[in-house]
């Protein structure tokens, strides 16, 4: 279910092994959050990868030769529509078929929009619902609002007053492009986190450090160094004006961008704390300070939802949904999933590995191990992610991109070693 890079990837591979698929897509065009053309969406004009080319193309489908490092949100649109092509899967897909429930039938098999299925892949995406500070900051703020959800462009506020809220990717592109068309751009942040340009001696920045390295050297080891080159390249984010990381770079969710550190270093965006309440068109800060706004633009992440699951399956909070790999459902054999999870890195090459587990499974040729070492194993992952992260945002979903894929790998082969 879902036609974004999560859907494509799951449907292409279990076309690939002669599987009888098809995907219900809720929008007019394939692409997910890359299709701009679809409000609202979790994509806005000025948006670019914030992984690099290299790590973020599928690998059976590279990105044409002479692509940027850093493609922008239309190239990825296209190539996710050219993938689609390459591969014979448009006669597949159910455009503006939005699912609202899943029926799973007593015998085995599901229930999808009157249609019966054997196996049922959920890969709907997890930045569609927009998550508001909770509980609201107290006072009324009598500007405009929107969410990052519903931002497509600066031009609406050119002329204005306007804040972001957020130190995620999201806000730091949206503060940048706001700063060339409105009359005063402020950055509301209320926790640092790291601060890392698209391009690091000469490369792009996730390809500094090998993925060998990223796999078998422990990330404790890497962080400090890392920390040290961001400091001599970049300086500290305190030296912008921005909070110090609240974490380790390795410990959180960096930001990454080439734009922001620039605008703020010239005066376009002005670095504010984080806020204590508003007054009319005026917003006080937990500083004391006080700013006049005329708009907000509220970048403060997403609600993960399964609302086409009973929520006996889903468990209460879909973030802590345990799967093994981030795939099987441990009580449901005939449910998977693909793309729910939050990697250090592009989900692409990791929707990727995920479907081939999904559809080698179907085929008889990976089988997977008892429920108890399932168990085991999730259990561990989320102790490891916990020890990492903390308990603060998705710790259930998180993995590390390099690590995650090598893992992958292995259970591709020890799967198929336990099948045969």
């Amino acid at each position: 279910m879902g036609a974004g890079p999560s859907g494509l990837a799951a449907l292409r591979a279990l076309t690939r092994e002669g599987i009888d698929a098809v995907a219900f897509e809720k929008g007019e065009r394939v692409g997910g959050v890359w299709t701009l053309e679809e409000r609202p969406t979790a994509a806005y004009r000025t948006l670019h990868l914030i992984t690099s080319r290299e790590r973020t193309e599928f690998g059976e489908y590279p990105l044409p030769a002479g692509t940027p490092d850093y493609p922008s949100a239309q190239i990825i649109g296209a190539y996710l529509e050219r993938y689609v092509e390459q591969y014979g899967l448009g006669d597949r897909i159910r455009l503006g078929a939005g699912v609202e429930h899943c029926e799973r039938l007593a015998d085995g098999g599901w229930r999808v929009e009157g249609e019966e299925f054997s196996h049922l892949v959920i890969a709907n995406g997890h930045n569609a619902v927009a998550k508001w500070p909770d509980p609201p900051y107290p006072g009324e703020f009598e500007g405009e609002q929107v969410h990052a959800l519903d931002y497509e462009d600066a031009e609406r506020f050119r002329g204005k007053r306007v804040m972001v809220v957020g130190m995620g990717n999201s806000a730091m592109d949206i503060a940048t492009d706001l700063s060339h068309s409105a009359q005063r751009t402020l950055l509301s942040v209320r926790h640092g986190s790291w601060v890392i340009p698209k391009r690091l001696l000469g490369q792009p920045a996730d390809q500094i450090t090998s993925p060998w390295m990223a796999v078998h050297v422990p990330w404790k080891i890497r962080q400090p160094i890392s920390e040290a080159l961001l400091k001599i390249t970049v300086g500290s984010p305190e030296r912008y004006g921005l909070p110090k990381p609240a974490h380790g770079l390795f410990e959180g969710h960096p930001t990454i961008t080439d734009t922001v550190l620039s605008r703020i270093s010239h005066g376009e965006i002005e670095p504010k704390p984080g806020i204590r309440e508003f007054e009319g068109g005026s917003v006080r800060f937990t500083d004391g300070g006080a700013e006049e706004a005329d708009a907000i633009v509220w970048c403060t992440g997403y609600v993960v939802e399964l609302p086409m699951l009973d929520p006996a399956l889903v468990g209460g909070d879909p973030r802590e949904l345990p799967l093994y790999k981030r795939v099987f459902h441990l009580d449901a054999p005939d449910l998977f999933f693909v793309g729910l999870m939050q990697s250090t890195g592009s989900a692409f090459p990791i929707v990727e590995r995920q479907s081939q587990l999904v559809a080698e499974r179907l085929t008889g040729r990976f089988a997977l191990p008892s429920v108890p070492e399932m168990r085991a194993d999730v259990a561990k992952r989320r102790a490891a992610a916990v020890a990492r992260w903390g308990e603060r945002g998705r710790p259930g979903m998180r993995v590390d991109f390099d690590r995650f894929m090598y893992e992958l790998g292995q259970e591709l082969e020890a799967g198929r070693g336990r099948a045969a």
